[in-house]
């Protein structure tokens, strides 16, 4: 099995693990006696410890990536294993009301923080196995698998819950974590040589990457934005019932993810069409179903502006990824996959604030939002092209 086909097993691994706490995570705080705010900080605690250390990670793979990797999901599974442990004994009452969320949140802020090494180092792995002509289609596969995970994590994480109970997810993600460490450090090879020196710091400012790390953040803000809030918009705007709201949404979030993962695992793969290219189709694609999620009346013409709005993603998200590898040196990846996760983590953080925000505003806000960011980033993107060679 290739070096590639490989690392794709092992992202895939590392998001089901992830994924699978999805539709857990509100009932189970509801359950141990936590607000609803509590429970959105175990999110944004995660994603602003990967915003903070992904630059860190990605510069220390410098030296090998493979220690890297395998720390980093090492570290993941502990942190579920002690939020899985808090939570029980905050379930048997063993814990006082004051340190349960205390420690349930350090638990997720050490998860953020090794899981913050996990996709950087992939990036670059991918940046050190293909030449520059295949590193669009390697960094695609990167997302596919990323995308997939997000597709069938929540399923396995729901049918868990239902059979075992809602701690099961949790432990059942520390275990699987713990196999994908056994299944790298026994079959993953290493891509970088031993003792190579870590590049010099790589700033987010230096004009080769910047343009592109702006465009990163901004795809994924508006896609994060979208995703916080479409199941209150499929309920408002189709005026159904909770029961019938989930169905509906999670039919349309499956179509969502479906043509994401084929456009990134299939298309981008089979086309190799360099990152100008995936750019200057995903983003239009992406405005097209932003605009039509506004003017939406039914739910097909909803889940078509889903589908539209995967598809840009799907083109877009591996476009940036591969011209940032591309924009820099090969002592670099490191550092510029570093970069690239912490933007794309700053997105993650944002979005959820930036959306319900905009949502309590106006219903349409958050799409609003994000067409007009795209329709700016696509003006823009002649001038890019000018300035990073891609």
């Amino acid at each position: 099995m290739s070096p590639l086909a490989l690392l794709f097993l092992t992202l895939f691994n590392s998001v089901l693990g992830l994924s699978i706490l999805f539709p857990i995570l509100g009932p189970l705080g509801r359950a141990l006696g936590l607000t609803e705010v509590q429970v959105g900080l175990f999110s944004t605690g995660y994603a602003l410890m990967q915003f903070l250390l992904s630059p860190y990670w990605g510069r220390r793979s410098e030296k090998g990536r493979k220690p890297v990797l395998l720390l980093g999901i090492l570290g993941f599974a502990a942190s579920f294993f002690l939020f899985g442990l808090f939570a029980l004994l905050g379930q048997k009452g063993l814990l006082p009301g004051g340190l349960l969320f205390p420690l349930l949140l350090l638990a997720r802020l050490l998860g953020g923080a090794f899981s913050a090494a996990t996709l950087p180092t992939a990036q670059a792995y991918v940046a050190d196995v293909t030449g520059r002509e295949n590193r669009t289609a390697g960094m695609a596969l990167l997302g596919a698998a990323f995308g997939l995970a997000v597709i069938l994590g929540p399923a396995l994480g729901a049918g868990l819950a239902a059979l075992f109970g809602l701690l099961a997810p949790v432990f059942f993600s520390a275990g699987i974590a713990l196999l994908n460490a056994l299944f790298v450090y026994l079959v993953l090879p290493e891509s970088k040589p031993r003792g190579t020196e870590a590049g010099a710091r790589l700033s987010p400012f230096d004009p080769r990457v910047f343009p592109l790390l702006l465009l990163g953040l901004a795809l994924n803000l508006s896609s994060v934005a979208l995703e916080q809030t479409i199941a209150f918009y499929f309920q408002d705007r189709l005026l159904l019932g909770g029961v019938e709201t989930a169905q509906k949404v999670g039919l349309a979030l499956v179509l969502y993810g479906v043509v994401a993962v084929f456009v990134q695992g299939v298309l981008v793969r089979k086309t190799g069409w360099p990152p100008r290219v995936l750019l200057s189709l995903g983003l239009p694609l992406g405005i097209l179903g932003f605009v039509l999620l506004v003017y939406a009346k039914t739910f097909w013409a909803l889940a078509l502006g889903l589908a539209l709005q995967g598809a840009g993603q799907g083109l877009a998200l591996p476009g940036v990824t591969a011209a940032l590898s591309l924009a820099v040196g090969e002592g670099e990846q490191g550092l510029v996959a570093g970069l690239n996760s912490s933007a794309q983590a700053l997105g993650r953080m944002l979005g959820p604030i930036v959306g319900t925000g905009l949502y309590r505003l106006a219903p349409e806000g958050p799409y609003i939002l994000g067409a007009s960011l795209l329709l700016l980033v696509l003006l823009f993107l002649p001038a890019l092209f000018r300035r990073v060679k891609l």
